[in-house]
């Protein structure tokens, strides 16, 4: 691996962390926290949020992909190498671990903090906070991501409006979110998905491989997808797709 990658994999670990913590942890932490709790509509603003500021933090340096999803999705869509694709996925899987470590250390210091609860990880069935089952929670994954990769293969594109993409791409999570939580927790993002899984074990790690396919289906359609409709294609991007 060369310099210029380790760096951008540096860069999509560490936007990797920060979705993960803040959006994770604003569910573990905040969501029902006595009296001023943020709840559902807390939670999806605080995962659209985190994609937005490390956007514009990071986009310059690695696209800012933060999710498989993502990253397969645009190398569907023609917008990134598929060499790079493990590298990436890799960065990614890794800050999310380590968030997912932060996040049970300090969680863990509450007196009733219990893994128990979740830890935020997605499931469905009975670990679906509305109970949804699994072809529910399998379609709403595939075309939320799907839907997701659409939203950012055009905000990328060069004929949109230049630096609004970061703002488009937070708020289609946010929205997502909105969606999604009922369903499954909203995963749309297998590395978000694999570091709450890994410490809550059990149903979570045998529920895991969903919240790796479908993400996965739905990010490599929605990168197809736009590749078709959009009448001009566009170089791939690595470092400044945002």
């Amino acid at each position: 691996m060369n310099g210029d990658m380790m760096r951008k994999c540096a860069a999509e670990a560490i936007g990797t962390f920060w979705l993960t913590f803040a959006g994770c942890g604003s569910a573990v932490i905040s969501a029902g926290f006595p009296q001023v709790g943020i709840g559902l509509l807390g939670v999806a603003l605080a995962f659209g949020l985190t994609v937005l500021t490390m956007a514009y933090a990071i986009g310059h340096i690695s696209g800012c992909h933060l999710n498989p999803a993502v990253t397969v999705g645009l190398a569907a869509g023609g917008r990134f190498p598929a060499q790079g694709i493990v590298p990436y996925v890799v960065a990614q899987v890794i800050g999310a671990i380590v968030a997912a470590a932060v996040l049970y250390g300090i969680a863990s210091g509450a007196p009733d903090f219990s893994l128990a609860k979740g830890f935020a990880a997605n499931g469905f069935g009975e670990h679906s906070p509305g109970h949804y089952g699994l072809g529910s929670g399998f379609a709403a994954e595939v075309v939320l991501t799907m839907m997701f990769l659409f939203i950012i293969m055009g905000s990328t594109h060069g004929k949109a409006p230049v630096g609004f993409a970061p703002i488009a791409i937070g708020l289609g999570l946010t929205l997502i979110h909105l969606v999604g939580i009922p369903i499954t927790n909203t995963s749309v993002n297998p590395a978000r998905s694999t570091g709450p899984a890994l410490f809550v074990g059990g149903w979570a790690l045998a529920q895991l491989w969903v919240f790796w396919v479908a993400p996965l289906i739905g990010g490599a359609i929605g990168g197809i997808l736009y590749r078709f409709l959009s009448e001009t294609p566009t170089a791939p991007v690595t470092g400044d797709s945002r």
